[in-house]
């Protein structure tokens, strides 16, 4: 079974090509114009153990917010492609994940409904060239496009990148554990039949 998706937006403040793989090794080949934003992007990949591949141009001479809710929008995009009918998946994932002093809890539902929950303040306004609100819109679009139920608790707060760092992380273990195979699940794990 192939679990890949290929995804091309272009609007007129950004161009975005990237590709997914969600059965990968955990390589990534990324360059979105923000250096923040890219590691945290190479973190997500490696740990999820996903081949993420992004391009993105967008319109930086504004800020960073376009780019950042855009790819938002289309890797959520992709990981709805590429889980396809989400037959014999676990669909649930969870990882509460420390990240040196932060501790942060991350909860999927793979469930086709689109909701997302966040108490995460960061200390700082930016890190790097990212402004810290855009975690909270980068994963708002993931959860909308995917149509999964994300939420995230910041357990033990404190430097705003391991707090960033911990949320990329966490989400990837546990996007890895919801969109694993369980050989006991027949069809979906739905009483509907379908999500």
């Amino acid at each position: 079974m192939d679990r890949t998706a290929e995804i091309v937006r272009n609007t007129k403040e950004t161009q975005i090509r990237l590709k997914l793989n969600l059965d990968g090794k955990g390589i990534s080949d990324i360059n979105t114009g923000v250096g923040f934003f890219d590691h945290m992007l190479e973190g997500f990949a490696r740990h999820g153990l996903f081949d993420l591949e992004v391009r993105v141009t967008g319109d930086l001479h504004v800020d960073c917010h376009h780019t950042i809710e855009d790819t938002g929008i289309v890797l959520g995009s992709a990981i709805r492609e590429a889980a396809g009918d989400k037959a014999g998946i676990r669909r649930y994932g969870s990882r509460v994940l420390p990240m040196d002093e932060v501790l942060v809890l991350c909860a999927l539902d793979l469930s086709g409904r689109p909701y997302y929950s966040s108490d995460v303040v960061f200390p700082v306004e930016r890190i790097g060239a990212m402004d810290t609100e855009m975690v909270r819109e980068f994963f708002y679009a993931v959860s909308y496009s995917a149509a999964m139920n994300l939420h995230f608790k910041m357990l033990t707060g404190g430097n705003g990148h391991h707090m960033a760092e911990g949320m990329f992380k966490a989400f990837a273990k546990a996007l890895d554990e919801a969109v694993s195979f369980d050989e006991r699940i027949t069809g979906v794990l739905s009483t509907k039949g379908a999500l």
